[in-house]
């Protein structure tokens, strides 16, 4: 079977691996990929908005399967395209991808279905919002409606922090048309993490759980970013904690949607906040999480691509999903710099020698020039390792992550801190 993976992050690169390593799968082509997904498969020179040009390719090269890593194509309705021409595609709808294109239509379902979250206001008036901050004070959680790259939610601690936020969303316009509308909702104190679910609408599997460290300093301090490492098992996601996901999010949003006339097919990512046994909903994704797949998805012993064909054919009920019970540890090898200015092009070496000593990396931020790899993006490399607890999977990757190196790099120390905190 011939797949088509767009995207070009850590996350394809991790879906490339592991469809590399499915025997149904006979050939990979990558839009646009990177430096790293080239041990895969092809890559194609297709930016991952190009629709009309990803959907001419799909069409002229006979590919069996499309799979879509990122959320921008999939809001923008690559899905009915795709299914216009009859073509097989693992994502949801354009109608369906909302759920993470408007924060505001993601807590009105969730409002009207009862799944557990945040209380919250919606405004388009900039003086209306103003009003209502000052009124609710601090903590408090301001988010651009819109769709901001991870960039669009802004903890405040203290007022003046919640009202630059509120500034730079409403009246400099730093996200454009993401930020017409604002969401402002309460702060939820507690631990968070992520349970990613496959759904073809009607069988819903929920993957294993998953812990994201979105601050770029250690001690879970500076500003945010797409992630900068993850583990999987989050401790904190306990059997009961799994059961009431289960139970009162992810099934009441499937059905939810239903009701109102949307068939969501593919992955629902379900950002979570614990707090003793209450679970609340912070965010939905209508994709794989970034870097949470690359500590997912080299757990699941399962076929990928019999997961993908089956959602994409509504028979997800055919098939059982098998896990590996070991710990998988993920690290993001930053660009110095990042989430700010950073340069690229640095030279990378070492790679070869980490997957030697038995690490698992997963391009993200990187190019191949010539046969050289070089860096390309503020996420360069995601560097995983699985072992039977989390201490051994922590201490491998911090024993050989170095033998890894360019030019001002940059990576988090502490790594699933609050699981280690746990076991000691």
């Amino acid at each position: 079977m011939k797949v088509l993976v767009i995207g070009n992050g850590g996350r394809e690169s991790a879906i490339c691996w592991k469809l590399f390593n499915s025997n149904k799968v006979s050939k990979i082509y990558i839009a646009p990929g990177n430096g790293g997904t080239l041990n895969y498969g092809e890559n194609i020179d297709i930016s991952v908005d190009n629709i009309v040009e990803l959907k001419k390719f799909a069409v002229n090269n006979k590919i069996d399967l499309t799979v879509v890593g990122p959320e921008i194509p999939l809001t923008l309705g690559i899905v009915d395209e795709f299914g216009k021409d009859g073509l097989k595609i693992f994502g949801p709808s354009k109608e369906a991808a909302e759920l993470e294109g408007s924060k505001d239509f993601a807590k009105k379902i969730m409002k009207k279905y009862k799944i557990p979250t945040a209380d919250y206001e919606t405004f388009t008036e900039y003086e209306e919002a103003l009003k209502y901050l000052k009124n609710k004070g601090v903590p408090i959680v301001i988010k651009a409606d819109g769709l901001a790259a991870g960039k669009g939610v802004t903890v405040a601690f203290n007022i003046d922090d919640a009202i630059n936020a509120l500034k730079d969303i409403m009246l400099d316009k730093i996200f454009g048309e993401s930020g017409a509308k604002v969401v402002i909702e309460e702060y939820m104190d507690g631990e968070e993490a992520s349970i990613l679910a496959f759904t073809d609408g009607k069988t819903i599997y929920p993957m294993v759980s998953s812990q994201d460290h979105k601050r770029i300093y250690d001690g879970d301090k500076g500003p945010n970013t797409g992630g900068m490492g993850t583990y999987s098992p989050a401790p904190v996601v306990t059997d009961e904690v799994y059961k009431m996901v289960y139970n009162d999010i992810l099934v009441p949003m499937i059905k939810g949607l239903k009701e109102e006339g949307i068939k969501y097919k593919g992955v629902l990512y379900a950002g979570l906040m614990i707090s003793g046994k209450e679970v609340k909903v912070v965010e939905f994704n209508v994709r794989f999480g970034d870097p949470e797949t690359q500590v997912v998805l080299p757990r699941l012993k399962t076929d990928l691509f019999e997961v993908f064909e089956a959602v994409a054919e509504e028979k997800l009920d055919k098939i059982k999903l098998e896990w590996d019970d070991r710990v998988a540890v993920c690290v993001v090898m930053a660009s110095g710099g990042y989430p700010g200015k950073y340069e690229k092009e640095k030279l990378i070496t070492g790679i070869k020698e980490a997957e030697e000593n038995g690490l698992l990396v997963f391009h993200a931020g990187t190019k191949d020039e010539n046969g050289k790899v070089t860096t390309n993006g503020g996420r360069v490399l995601d560097v995983v390792s699985i072992k039977d607890n989390i201490k051994a999977a922590v201490d491998d990757i911090y024993n050989k992550i170095d033998s890894i190196n360019f030019e001002n790099k940059f990576y988090r120390k502490d790594i699933a801190h609050k699981a280690l905190k746990r076991e000691s």
